[in-house]
């Protein structure tokens, strides 16, 4: 997808990039969870863009299901981040 995909992880977590780096190659349930945050927010993306059709109710769920992921996300950097 050449065009710019909004709420992406390295963008949302700018000053931290180095440290998800990090949890994505040294904590497998991180990064697991980066990826599923990944294909949530791309599903999100070509919903909003409308290249994608969808119900409300699926693309209610799948915001939702994305926040879930990045608050989890979220406290993770932050634990790590006071770690260091």
């Amino acid at each position: 997808m050449s065009q710019h995909t909004p709420n992406e992880l390295t963008k949302i977590f700018a000053r931290d990039r180095e440290l998800v780096t990090r949890l994505k190659q040294e904590d497998a349930h991180f990064a697991r969870l980066a990826e599923e945050y990944h294909e949530v927010n791309r599903e999100v993306h070509r919903i909003e863009a409308e290249t994608e059709a969808a119900s409300d109710e699926r693309t209610e769920a799948a915001k939702k299901k994305r926040l879930a992921l990045l608050d989890e996300i979220t406290a993770l950097v932050t634990r790590a981040r006071a770690a260091v």
